[in-house]
């Protein structure tokens, strides 16, 4: 019985196992990281784009334009050629949708545009009070398989 009040107790804790175990989840995250970021390799269908309906053929279509730097342009103003602020094509398309509900509201972005800037746009546009945004495409660019 001497022997049990002799011992003292240990106030440390042992940290070892601890450490092997984020060592070993430190490696579980650093071989499936790289997966993740990878994403899902998908076949999209190949589409011809419709022209537009009769009916949005009569009225004027609000376009927003993306350039390959991101800049934003708009159909309306004086200056169609002029770099618009967002604030601007807020205003401005908050203006025409809210006259002319109807209008159609159409995106012309170059193909080298950053999605970003693209998305961007778009949002502008849906915050504009745009329920439906359409892409303008090239004609002849729809299937680059019949250029033969």
């Amino acid at each position: 019985m001497n022997t049990l009040r002799n011992r003292r107790l240990m106030g440390e804790i042992n940290v070892v196992p601890y450490i092997d175990v984020m060592l070993v989840l430190l490696i579980i995250f650093m071989v499936t990281a790289p997966l993740l970021s990878q994403g899902v390799k998908v076949e999209l269908p190949d589409a011809a784009a419709e022209p537009l309906s009769s009916d949005m053929q009569d009225s004027e279509p609000l376009i927003l334009s993306v350039d390959r730097d991101g800049n934003l342009y708009l159909n309306l103003g004086d200056d169609e050629e002029a770099p618009r602020q967002p604030a601007q094509i807020l205003r401005l398309a908050q203006t025409v949708l809210e006259r002319k509900p109807d209008t159609p509201v159409l995106v012309k972005a170059d193909e080298a545009a950053a999605y970003g800037s693209v998305i961007s746009g778009m949002v502008l546009l849906q915050r504009a009070g745009a329920a439906k945004v359409g892409f303008l495409t090239d004609p002849a660019a729809l299937n680059p398989l019949d250029e033969n």
